[in-house]
């Protein structure tokens, strides 16, 4: 592999821009890349976009399930002005909108947007990672469109991987042909390469191969921990954003055994009795074997390849990337009823509830979490689903990051700003899943309770500037205010590796002092000093047997 990747970078050629522009209609921009000339858009604002650039060879046929190869080069100029397929998936979730044509398993593209008009001006560059479970999601969704965050001053790219058993599955056969002899990490593995992509390539789009950041929310931010510690993408990061979990908590890797194991059963289950009938069913049959109920979750592995030990355990050695990491989450990650379930909120219910969870040792969690009013189990049931969730497993990446990461600084937010209420035009469409919104006419989504705070992945669009894309919400001059805020914060932390500036209530690193402290992000903007810890300490040890 790592021959391979010298005489890559050996052969590429020299990249450049050509942005020729005339009085009345700009001429469509066009960049050379190591596999050939695309063409983009000139967007209304300015913004140049390169859309469905593809960063690998389409993993079907006997490419499914392998680590993605490198794209062939093309004659001549490639259209970029639509977004590539997203990766195969169901619907799960409402409130992904995607722009992308259509759904296939040929989805290894990624997307730019830049504001250089050379290829000298060696900007910033942001790489974001969507969520969605590893289940669903795509880089087309209007959340995560580029343009905002470009118009900063940033290089901005979003980029596809694949999901489910098509990015996961491991089994015996996968790994005895594996040159690197692992299976399981395809969508991981995707990620890295799209890195590798930005190495070679970002110069041509006046980006700055050196100053690049991930970032990424739920999935996505789990993916951005997971790059920190892979061997893999060492060196291709400069900063990392989380929002909203990490493999330190939150679906953490399997051992290769037990994916192996979980992958020769559904492939039993499917009817397939080796890789080549494996390889011989349709991406729709393999979908809709892996989506029955009951059906298993496929997980990223320990293959001694991408992650070539546990999470935890790197980070506790001190062997990810050290570099400075701004991360945080939102005060409504999951619903009380997580913890409730159909139980009114009663000082009995809740104690039963907890010592369901936590038998013996409910007491402790009673005093962490106390529930004496409706109020104060209503906040205390909700904070404590919310940290069960994937607040925990943000908060030990924060503090393994603040003790193990070399000394580079790790910012904390807390994001408090609830969701304004549904558009008319919604009619009688209610909340749902991790953030999502359940229509009238679907009878099949998981509806939940109204929302208390800023429920899971809304924050997304205050933080690329992206709320006018969002058409389900009546959104006010004060939501326009916090996003002003956060995008702001993060494009700071883009370009400088630090979230301060001009304007913005002062953000001292968590790291930086004798006492913790985080920014709370809502309309009144503050700094905050961490007052819960005693509730991350009593969940480790549920965690870090991991």
């Amino acid at each position: 592999m790592k021959t391979f990747l010298m005489l890559l970078l050996l052969t590429v050629p020299v990249a450049h821009m050509t942005i020729a522009q005339s009085n009345k209609t700009p001429t469509a921009p066009q960049v050379k890349t190591a596999n050939g000339i695309v063409e983009g858009v000139v967007e209304p604002s300015g913004i140049h976009s390169f859309k469905g650039i593809p960063f690998g060879q389409p993993p079907v046929g006997d490419l499914r399930w392998k680590e993605p190869q490198p794209v062939r080069n093309w004659q001549g100029v490639r259209k970029a002005e639509k977004f590539g397929p997203r990766a195969m998936q169901r619907p799960i979730f409402g409130d992904m909108g995607f722009h992308s044509d259509g759904m296939s398993e040929d989805c290894l593209y990624l997307n730019v947007w830049t504001p250089a008009k050379s290829a000298n001006e060696k900007l910033p560059v942001l790489v974001y990672f969507y969520g969605g479970g590893f289940m669903a999601g795509d880089g087309s969704e209007g959340r995560y469109d580029g343009e905002s965050m470009s118009k900063k001053g940033i290089v901005a790219l979003t980029v596809n991987y694949r999901l489910g058993v098509f990015g996961f599955l491991s089994h015996p056969d996968l790994t005895k042909e594996s040159p690197n002899h692992s299976s399981g990490n395809y969508a991981y593995l995707d990620m890295a390469a799209a890195l590798r992509w930005v190495q070679q390539n970002i110069a041509a789009f006046g980006g700055d191969p050196k100053r690049v950041t991930i970032a990424g929310e739920s999935a996505g931010s789990i993916a951005v921990s997971g790059l920190m510690v892979s061997p893999l993408s060492k060196g291709l990061i400069a900063g990392a954003i989380g929002e909203s979990g990490s493999l330190l908590g939150g679906l953490p890797p399997t051992t290769l055994a037990l994916g192996e194991e979980t992958g020769s059963k559904f492939a039993t289950g499917a009817g397939a009795n080796s890789l080549t009938e494996l390889r011989a069913l349709s991406s729709e049959q393999l979908l809709e074997a892996a989506s029955k109920p009951g059906g298993p979750r496929f997980n990223a592995t320990i293959d001694g390849y991408f992650f070539p030990k546990s999470p935890m355990g790197i980070f506790a050695a001190g062997e990810q990337a050290h570099v400075p990491l701004l991360v945080g989450w939102n005060s409504e990650e999951m619903n009380y009823r997580a913890v409730l379930g159909k139980e009114t909120p009663t000082p009995e219910n809740y104690t039963n509830a907890v010592k369901k969870l936590y038998n013996e040792r409910a007491d402790e969690v009673l005093k962490l979490y106390p529930g004496s009013t409706e109020e104060e189990i209503l906040q205390s049931a909700t904070a404590l689903a919310s940290d069960r969730f994937l607040a925990y497993s943000t908060w030990k990446w924060a503090d393994m990051q603040s003790k193990t990461g070399g000394g580079k600084p790790v910012y904390r937010y807390y994001y408090s700003r609830p969701r304004p209420a549904m558009t008319p035009e919604m009619g009688n469409a209610t909340p749902g899943l991790a953030g999502g919104v359940v229509k009238s006419t679907d009878a099949t989504a998981v509806k939940i309770a109204p929302a208390r705070g800023a429920v899971h992945s809304a924050e997304i669009e205050y933080a690329m500037g992206n709320l006018a894309t969002n058409k389900t919400y009546t959104w006010t001059p004060d939501d326009y205010k916090v996003s002003e805020v956060m995008q702001n914060y993060f494009a700071n932390f883009i370009k400088t590796a630090n979230p301060n500036g001009s304007g913005l209530p002062k953000w001292p690193a968590a790291n930086s002092g004798n006492s913790v402290q985080f920014m709370q992000i809502d309309v009144n903007t503050h700094l905050e000093t961490e007052k819960n810890r005693g509730r991350y300490l009593f969940l480790d040890p549920f965690y870090t047997k991991q």
